[in-house]
């Protein structure tokens, strides 16, 4: 189906989106502090010399009134702006009867407010969150150990002791998970506010082996922030400043590179290279390196991922994802919908949609493997493999190829044993 003839609804609203954005309050803001300021003055005078009050006042007149005038011009164009935009809005998206006949989240209550409890905890809402986890109704006995068990993979992926592994008490399960994501948040304000990658290198420091083996490079980005950091400094203020932030530099390199040249060799070769050319480092082939404007947030985004991976957790909350992936998926069931009752009939299949809903990769979270030479999808029982020479076949073809555990590979001259196979995770 082409994009021509379901046309996004967001692309009118941009022009009116523009026109609300610069039709703020500050204009009416400025026209305030200018009233208030010719009233701070006159009273002045006036407190200065009383006989001039009448004239004061007179000559106020003028003024405060066009400054009222102002503040109404000011208001009148954010009103018509809002106005203008909301009438864009409906007819881009009119409003449509909801297919509600089944509400397939109706009995499930409980699971919806253990999704709210733990998006707001993500987004770092605690008051908020614990006020819902104490008042919400989380479904029956079985299901209200949910957090709890959050807190206990949580503590068992990062090796951590719990004080009680039996806690049972709801409040205190909240709080458990409520401060690792303080503690989150407390590192993530030093990074992007402060600039502070202190905490951030600690936390890594204490779970450096659980983020080896997650494969992550976090540690050595933020110890590689650190040495540009100290680099740089404050550039420019004279040679021996410059030689001072060079051998700051140094020293935090010899403490601290030397656990990650196994994985980043070439680039603390790169690093040390550069302090070749000092001062004049930007307009070396270096200087990319050296400019961290944006790095911070790179680097706070990557926290933020490899935090929640040792949580058990995803990087974005699961609750943001569905809202959104079930917006985009709306208009075409409204459409589906209105069309099965004009053709009377229904969808009987649970739990899967009778048409395909396009979401943007950041969302395919399953991708799907079809064997190049069987031309079937691969299951669990029939997972892919990798040969030696680097293609991938499932792993009933691959049996079908292997003769005495040797194979030859259908697509290149290579051949090899099965013991030379890795199976493949998507």
């Amino acid at each position: 189906m082409s994009s021509n003839e379901h046309p996004s609804p967001f692309g009118p609203l941009q022009g009116e989106l523009a026109k609300m954005m610069k039709s703020n309050l500050n204009g009416a803001i400025k026209d305030v502090d200018k009233i208030i300021e010719l009233l701070e003055n006159t009273k002045a005078q006036i407190s200065q010399d009383t006989h001039r009050m009448s004239l004061a006042m007179t000559t106020l007149q003028n003024p405060v009134k066009q400054g009222l005038d102002a503040i109404t011009d000011d208001l009148k164009n954010v009103t018509k702006a809002q106005k203008g935009f909301g009438k864009a809005l409906d007819r881009a998206m009119p409003l449509r009867e909801l297919p509600v006949e089944i509400d397939t989240m109706e009995a499930h209550t409980g699971y919806v407010n253990r999704a709210v409890v733990m998006h707001l905890i993500r987004e770092g809402q605690f008051p908020t969150a614990e006020t819902l986890f104490r008042e919400a109704d989380f479904g029956p006995n079985e299901n209200q150990k949910y957090m709890r068990q959050q807190v206990a993979d949580a503590e068992e992926d990062q090796d951590m002791d719990a004080e009680d592994e039996n806690m049972t008490d709801r409040d205190e399960v909240d709080e458990s998970l409520t401060e690792k994501f303080r503690e989150m948040y407390s590192i993530l304000d030093e990074l992007k506010d402060n600039r502070n990658m202190e905490p951030a290198i600690e936390w890594c420091a204490a779970h450096s082996d659980l983020l080896e083996s997650k494969g992550s490079s976090l540690e050595f980005d933020l110890t590689k922030l650190q040495f540009i950091w100290l680099f740089n400094g404050t550039m420019g203020k004279g040679l021996q400043d410059d030689l001072s932030r060079q051998t700051r530099a140094v020293a935090y390199a010899h403490q601290h590179f030397g656990k990650f040249q196994r994985r980043h060799q070439k680039e603390i070769n790169q690093l040390c290279a550069a302090m070749v050319y000092g001062p004049n480092i930007a307009s070396s082939p270096y200087g990319h390196i050296f400019t961290i404007n944006t790095t911070y947030e790179q680097v706070a985004e990557s926290f933020t991922k490899d935090f929640c991976s040792l949580l058990g957790l995803s990087a974005e909350s699961p609750l943001y994802i569905a809202v959104t992936a079930g917006s985009l998926a709306l208009p075409r069931l409204i459409k589906y919908t209105h069309y099965m009752r004009e053709k009377k009939t229904e969808w009987t299949t649970e739990q899967e949609l009778a048409f395909e809903t396009p979401l943007p990769s950041s969302m395919i979270y399953h991708p799907i493997f079809v064997c190049p030479v069987s031309k079937e999808q691969t299951t669990d029982k029939n997972p892919p493999v990798r040969l030696a020479c680097g293609h991938v076949l499932s792993k009933e073809s691959l049996d079908q190829l292997t003769r005495s555990g040797k194979y030859k590979c259908p697509y290149c001259p290579a051949e090899g044993t099965t013991a030379d196979t890795i199976r493949v995770h998507f």
